[in-house]
């Protein structure tokens, strides 16, 4: 502070805190709040000129009022040891008079030759880490449930194999436990009859095939039925009946 420890301009934050990232531009703000009725002109100093861009690094704040003051520091191409700061900067402010110009505040009204009364401010510099991203989710994925294959994990499997991949898995399910719920002596049994069942099927159509064809050259003939044919016509009847009762 200055010699009458009068504060001329609240200054927040007193520490400037920049999310350090390596070869990346990184800025932060300072507010400056004239609580006085009083002009004040100010001056924002650093120990690293070559690396802080400070706008405005000077200017004026009116009374009862607030100005924003932005500090880049530039890209670093090494990360600092344990992560620590010794920059500084320091915030000067003084009482000028109504209708100054912010071209007008240069370095000499900061001076004791001035015979002003200055106002000083040290601000340390501190590097914390950078936000995280947030963790990405696997879509479908849940507590306790194993991921799904992915191309990212390794995996080369496409959709299809996925498909066949789980169809296979359901059969033996299906196999070790059953057909729907029954027992193997069951399930056995009903693959019998379902074979037995399209077995006839088949044969009642190769019938009506034969059947359809004996009708078609008997319906050439113009002079009626022979004992022969429709003896045949008979036989084939009774045999077409007998598998459709099975």
């Amino acid at each position: 502070m200055g010699s009458n420890s009068m504060e001329l301009l609240g200054i927040e934050p007193l520490e400037l805190q920049f999310p350090f990232e390596l070869k990346k531009q990184i800025s932060c703000s300072m507010q400056l709040t004239n609580r006085t009725d009083d002009y004040i002109g100010f001056k924002v100093k650093t120990t690293s000129p070559k690396k802080y861009c400070v706008r405005p690094n000077s200017g004026i704040v009116p009374p009862r009022s607030t100005s924003d003051v932005i500090v880049t520091m530039q890209a670093q191409k090494e990360e600092p040891l344990d992560m620590q700061c010794k920059d500084k900067f320091l915030v000067q402010s003084v009482i000028v008079a109504e209708g100054t110009l912010p071209k007008d505040i240069t370095g000499d009204l900061f001076t004791k030759q001035s015979g002003n009364v200055v106002d000083e401010v040290k601000l340390k510099v501190v590097y914390v880490p950078p936000p995280k991203p947030p963790s990405p989710v696997r879509e479908g994925s849940e507590e306790g449930s194993s991921p799904r294959p992915s191309l990212s994990d390794g995996s080369t499997l496409n959709y299809q194999e996925m498909q066949t991949t789980r169809e296979s898995d359901e059969a033996a399910i299906k196999a070790q436990k059953g057909q729907e719920g029954f027992t193997p002596e069951t399930s056995a049994l009903i693959s019998k009859l379902t074979e037995e069942r399209n077995s006839a099927i088949q044969q009642n159509n190769k019938l009506r095939e034969e059947l359809d064809l004996v009708r078609r050259e008997l319906s050439k003939q113009n002079d009626g039925f022979s004992l022969v044919v429709v003896a045949v016509i008979a036989l084939l009847g009774i045999l077409l009946g007998f598998i459709m009762k099975r």
